[in-house]
């Protein structure tokens, strides 16, 4: 029998009985030839004389958590001188911005002048007949000043319009508040037009889809009308606009199919494009948004290309 198997059985009686079998001399004796050797002692392999500095556990712990921390308060630092850098050139930056537009605001302002309106506009190539904006109520309405703010927003870009010669105008606005305010409206733009051209400028007409149109005739007091300014129409849209348009024309287009008055095969884009541009608007030759991100909001989707 091997002799580590002979060790194994012995060791295994001895433990059946209760360690009996051998003394404790003799189990050490059994086991030590499995148990590791034990280290050896630097002490007694330095030469003499020669002294051997062993670090404590706790200093070398110490001296790790001191460069850690340096190294952590070095990156907070460098942050920190990054983000002081860019924070004053964005600062800079709008502020040298706001100067410059309010600047150029100062220069370039109509001053309620048809005249520098039309020098504005006399180096572009082509000139809009039909211009369309997107306008936002502020703050729900709430309190009147938002709906007071959109009716003066309404009326300025309609003198705009007339002073720089396009025919039409519409406006969006989601809610479709205007379309209760038709009379009000009317009678700012006319306001604000006699404010821009005198007591004499063109006629301008207001009319919204499913709402009875406003028409005023050009005023003539002293007979004379600037030559540039035309008679404007202005169009008031929502988003309901859109959406009722497309399911009208649908129920026409259905309807006149299932009476044999229309063939299935004369529907087309074309006639689409054209109901909704009869019933509700052509297509617009310029959109101007008037927020810092696109958000068309609704606007009727045909209107959109």
């Amino acid at each position: 029998m091997p002799v580590a198997k002979r060790e194994t059985e012995i060791y295994r009686r001895d433990a059946k009985l209760n360690h009996n079998l051998l003394t404790p001399a003799e189990r050490e004796k059994l086991l030590e030839p499995y148990l590791p050797e034990p280290p050896t002692r630097q002490n007694s392999k330095a030469k003499k004389g020669s002294k051997v500095r062993v670090l404590p556990a706790e200093e070398s712990h110490s001296r790790l958590g001191i460069r850690k921390f340096l190294k952590n308060q070095l990156h907070a630092l460098v942050y920190v001188i990054i983000h002081t850098v860019f924070s004053i050139y964005i600062r800079f930056r709008v502020a040298y911005h706001g100067v410059k537009d309010r600047i150029f605001a100062i220069l370039y302002y109509h001053h309620r002048t048809p005249e520098l309106i039309q020098k504005d506009v006399k180096g572009l190539d082509r000139i809009p007949t039909h211009l369309s904006v997107i306008l936002k109520l502020e703050d729900g309405g709430k309190g009147g000043a938002g709906l007071e703010t959109l009716v003066d927003e309404v009326a300025e870009i309609s003198a705009w319009c007339m002073c720089v010669g396009i025919p039409t105008l519409s406006v969006y606005e989601k809610t479709g508040i205007l379309k209760g305010y038709v009379p009000a409206t009317h009678r700012a733009i006319t306001r604000k037009l006699s404010s821009y051209l005198g007591p004499d400028h063109p006629a301008v007409s207001l009319r919204a889809p499913h709402v009875p149109s406003i028409e005023s005739a050009a005023t003539t007091t002293t007979g004379e009308i600037i030559s540039f300014a035309k008679p404007l129409s202005v169009l008031l849209l929502s988003a309901e606009d859109g959406r009722d348009s497309i399911v009208d024309l649908t129920k026409t287009l259905a309807d006149m199919a299932q009476r044999a008055k229309l063939s299935s095969t004369d529907i087309s884009v074309d006639l689409v494009d054209a109901e909704l541009a009869e019933s509700v608007m052509g297509e617009p030759d310029l959109l101007v948004l008037f927020s810092p991100i696109v958000e068309l909001s609704g606007y009727p989707p045909w209107q959109c290309f």
